[in-house]
């Protein structure tokens, strides 16, 4: 419990009346003083007791596209023998702060409130903590408690209808080009990781594991498995903010189209952000959290980093998505089989090439040249 500024001023102003109405001899002042003061101390007994009752939040759904309806539910339940005062619940939303006015309780009752999130920029949203608030009704005094930890929003970049990516060069393993179809039964070697639990026993790596005191697993992949990478261009100098959340949207459509029908995808950004490997809803759901957080910066001039581009081209589609008069520069090594450049005032499709004026352009121009 503390006093407000408003009660500061009010107690300063009562101790001050109270002695000019001694001085100059008015009772007026001085039983004006001593209303307020009573006030004040009614005030500070009322707050002192603070919301005992049961209070939860949740966010639902936990992760939205932009610009849909995302809520946040309060359930408050009084499940003491005595009837509950009512009190203010307060959650911080980012730099945003929405209130609750939660009615008095009777013995045993329950209400649910709800209030909506804001979900029209992209981004990671921290939903808390919430606060209870109990004041007096002159706003003198006041007892908050705390209640909880922060909850999270995921607002994820708007998807639109896009085809899965076709597949792009074929893959070459370490002993030269796969064969196509490959062999029943074959596999192709994609990495030595960690063990995690449900990973095969029998693709245990021996050696690894003695030498890095781990349990290590090979992690294979099927050679004949269609595979994506979406290299997304975030220099600054590329494209205008604007642009670059289009940009965005179409790498988040792209990715999440493959990733849903089966195919392996990565997602490769200017500022050095190279994505796990995967298929399926876990690397959907990965691909797309990354790309709430992924930002423009003003580093390299380079769409990719030269030690990216010294490594061999990606198996696979290769997607590339820029703005629309960006150098790609020491990356056209890698012969992209799709360049899709947003902001484009004369779009148009090309061999090899997409130019579009925003996401729902570039989407429909990539599902024409599909078709076709």
């Amino acid at each position: 419990m503390r006093l407000t500024r408003r009660g500061i001023a009010a107690l300063v102003g009562a101790v001050l009346g109270y002695g000019l109405g001694e001085l100059a001899g008015y009772p007026l002042l001085r039983v004006l003083a001593g209303v307020t003061a009573g006030a004040v101390l009614a005030a500070v007994f009322v707050t002192r007791a603070r919301p005992k009752a049961e209070v939860s939040r949740s966010v639902h759904p936990e992760r939205i596209e932009r610009s849909r309806p995302a809520l946040a539910t309060l359930a408050v339940r009084n499940e003491s023998e005595r009837r509950h005062s009512g009190f203010a619940a307060q959650d911080c939303v980012g730099s945003d702060v929405r209130e609750v006015q939660v009615r008095a309780l009777a013995p045993g009752a329950a209400a649910t409130y709800h209030y909506e999130l804001p979900t029209s920029v992209r981004g990671r949203l921290e939903v808390g903590p919430l606060v209870l608030r109990r004041s007096d009704p002159f706003g003198f005094a006041r007892a908050d408690r705390t209640l909880g930890a922060a909850a999270c929003l995921w607002v994820h970049p708007r998807l639109n209808p896009m085809r899965p990516a076709a597949s792009g060069h074929p893959r070459h393993h370490h002993d030269g080009p796969i064969t196509d179809p490959p062999l029943r039964g074959s596999a192709d070697l994609l990495a030595v990781r960690e063990y995690m639990l449900g990973d095969e026993v029998r693709h245990l790596h021996w050696k690894a594991s003695a030498r890095t005191g781990r349990l290590m697993v090979r992690d294979y992949a099927d050679p004949a498995q269609p595979r994506l990478t979406a290299v997304l261009d975030t220099r600054l100098g590329a494209m205008r903010p604007e642009v670059f959340e289009e940009a965005v949207e179409v790498v988040a459509s792209l990715l999440y189209a493959s990733a849903m029908a089966g195919q392996h995808c990565r997602l490769l950004t200017s500022s050095g952000l190279e994505t796990p490997v995967g298929s399926g809803i876990p690397t959907a759901r990965l691909l797309l959290d990354e790309l709430c957080l992924v930002a423009q910066d003003d580093g390299d001039s380079l769409l990719l980093p030269a030690a990216r581009l010294a490594g061999a081209r990606p198996g696979g589609a290769l997607v590339v998505v820029t703005g629309p008069e960006a150098d790609l520069g020491a990356a056209l090594r890698w012969r992209p089989d799709t360049v899709v450049r947003l902001g484009v005032r004369e779009p148009g499709v090309r061999a090899g090439s997409i130019d579009a004026v925003d996401a729902v352009d570039a989407a429909a121009k990539w599902n024409a040249r599909g078709k076709g």
